[in-house]
């Protein structure tokens, strides 16, 4: 069964949590992850971050904006 909440993605503005999303594969949080760079990317102090949440709870992450 897929998880619903498997990847996350969070959108942040000065550290402060702006949003959030989640989806059950991958594919969808990558482009979503595009999508809200091209979105919210002139927010002042943006940070957009794509993790994979796995069996055990722990988050992993995959991608995120800009590169640290």
């Amino acid at each position: 069964m897929d998880d619903p909440e498997r990847y996350r993605l969070t959108l942040t503005s000065d550290g402060a949590v702006v949003m959030q999303g989640w989806w059950p594969d991958r594919a969808t949080g990558e482009r979503k992850f595009r999508s809200w760079i091209g979105s919210y990317g002139g927010i002042a102090e943006a940070r957009v971050v794509l993790t994979e949440r796995g069996f055990d709870g722990a988050e992993e992450v995959l991608k995120e904006w800009p590169e640290a």
